[in-house]
């Protein structure tokens, strides 16, 4: 595929990549360049063939690998769809919300049916679960970053109530008639990584999958409820899911407030600090002090990652 020499125009996104949008054969074409974890382009274009027969992901089109002078390339098929997040900040008239929230649930579902035999990150292009470096711990992985990140900082009567948080949180994972199965977790389940139609409400695109694991059936509904608490959107969503998982998903809200815990608490105390590190702080503390997993320190019903604003 020749999409070398054209302009290549920065699309927003991604951690472990640099994003762009290009043209080749004539057909717009999306190049991530990973500079940062160059083994998650071979997972990325595993994980998208692996699910391009159950979800719309874009097709991947070229992979090369990393060499001594040049990093990592996916090239993917380019989407045309309206990214989710522009979609709920303009909250059109006449927005079909009962669709677009069962239709989310749909994609969880789907996820939900790839199973996996054990929890942990990917380590190659065949999708190998690597052995080590996956906490199993949420009070010592809250301890370390008490001990080296920003949790430092937090009061010591606010840190006795996270402690406290991560009890209520482990009672509720470990509920015995909790389907605990292992499946595939987008894990960055959120509106700026999903395209629609706005038209019919139908999910074009599942975008950026570099934080895919093998992990929870409760990963990404926990993901998405993070900063999005409208109940026209999530009460269809809750229903699609239960709709479409295989087996029984009991408390679906509850268990997954419980498994985002854990990325809550990473995005809270971690470096540097953002936007979206300073709205995970106002919600775990929010959390901490009401000793509930459902608190929610903002007025409207969802927040702006991008601006650090609840918006109507």
């Amino acid at each position: 595929m020749d999409w070398h020499g054209t302009a290549m125009t920065p699309l927003a996104g991604g951690y472990s990549g640099e994003t762009f949008l290009a043209e080749a054969g004539g057909d717009r074409v999306v190049v991530r360049i990973y500079r940062r974890l160059p083994q998650r382009a071979a997972i990325d274009a595993s994980l998208m063939r692996l699910v391009r027969a159950i979800l719309p992901v874009p097709a991947v089109l070229e992979v090369r690998p990393a060499t001594a002078d040049l990093p990592a390339v996916l090239v993917t098929e380019h989407l045309d769809g309206t990214p989710l997040d522009q979609v709920l900040r303009a909250d059109p008239p006449g927005l079909d919300w009962e669709t677009l929230g069962y239709n989310l649930g749909w994609v969880l579902g789907s996820l939900s049916s790839i199973p996996f035999l054990r929890f942990g990150m990917f380590a190659d292009a065949d999708l190998t679960i690597a052995r080590d470096g996956a906490p199993t711990d949420l009070a010592a992985w809250a301890q370390h970053f008490r001990d080296t990140g920003r949790l430092a900082a937090w009061a010591e009567q606010d840190w006795q109530d996270l402690q406290a948080l991560i009890d209520i949180a482990e009672r509720t994972l470990d509920d015995r008639h909790n389907d605990a199965r292992v499946v595939l977790a987008h894990s960055d389940f959120n509106p700026k990584n999903i395209l629609i139609d706005p038209t019919d409400c139908g999910i074009v695109g599942v975008l950026d999958w570099e934080f895919a694991h093998a992990g929870s059936i409760h990963t990404d509904f926990g993901n998405f409820t993070r900063f999005e608490r409208d109940d026209r959107l999530v009460d269809p969503m809750i229903e699609g899911f239960v709709d479409w998982a295989p087996g029984h998903i009991r408390g679906p809200f509850e268990h997954g407030r419980a498994m985002d815990l854990w990325a809550l608490i990473e995005l809270a105390g971690g470096t540097p600090s953002n936007a979206v590190r300073e709205l995970a702080a106002q919600l775990l503390l929010a959390q901490a002090r009401e000793q509930s997993l459902w608190a929610w320190p903002w007025d409207a019903a969802r927040v702006d990652p991008a601006g650090a604003d609840a918006v109507p």
